[in-house]
């Protein structure tokens, strides 16, 4: 069913999660939200100047716009939008309302690590099939 491969779409997730647990600049360890939320009340401005932010983006900005179609699929899927059975309906929604770039619509999406996987997960992927050999 995805056509990307799946070890991309968990070096994102990687990424992601490592994204969401950072601080905003300026702000204090321990504060409530996660850099996604804070990023959804201050618009891409939080982003401007993160490497890790820069390096997620430049991932997302480098695939391929069907790629990039599966990603926001993946996502939705994973957030309960979606059911894997409804995968294509998924897949042709999220080609036909990109309007935005979409490392900025997945950027400003909170979780979009857990989303990702959940997505994955749906699809029959596990993580631990992904994840490289550590011996």
């Amino acid at each position: 069913m995805l056509e990307m491969e799946p070890e991309t779409v968990y070096l994102l997730i990687l990424k992601s999660r490592e994204f969401d647990e950072k601080d905003a600049p300026g702000e204090t360890p321990g504060q409530d939200d996660s850099p996604a939320e804070r990023q959804i009340d201050s618009g891409m401005d939080y982003f401007d100047g993160d490497p890790l932010a820069q390096e997620i983006k430049d991932a997302i900005d480098g695939l391929n716009e069907d790629h990039q179609a599966e990603l926001v699929a993946l996502t939705w899927l994973g957030r309960g939008d979606f059911t894997a059975g409804e995968w294509r309906d998924a897949l042709g929604m999220a080609r036909e309302r990109r309007s935005n770039p979409t490392s900025e619509y997945l950027l400003g999406t909170p979780m979009l690590g857990d989303y990702l996987e959940e997505g994955l997960t749906a699809l029959g992927y596990t993580i631990e099939d992904l994840e490289p050999d550590t011996v």
